[in-house]
């Protein structure tokens, strides 16, 4: 398939220095830079890894400690905050 693009004299000398010193035709350089920008494009649409994902092989392997700490956290904030007033 054929394609015409047009480029400015920038690009264009960019491209013809990009082809020389590879070796390739313009075409392949024009391929490779398309390959790399869906390579790209692909990574940055991946969905974003929650920090959950990465730290779900350690969740629950802990034993001992308090069996109740994610329980009744807004209380246990408040008393802690409540502790830290008393002794100012």
């Amino acid at each position: 398939m054929t394609l015409t693009v047009r480029l400015n004299a920038e690009s264009q000398a960019t491209l013809d220095r990009l082809a020389r010193r590879r070796g390739v035709s313009k075409s392949e350089v024009v391929r490779q830079a398309l390959a790399t920008l869906v390579r790209v494009d692909a990574t940055a649409a991946a969905p974003p890894r929650r920090l959950s994902d990465e730290w779900a092989h350690l969740i629950g392997c802990v034993r001992g400690g308090d069996p109740d700490l994610s329980e009744r956290t807004g209380e246990k904030l408040r008393q802690l905050l409540a502790r830290r007033r008393a002794r100012r």
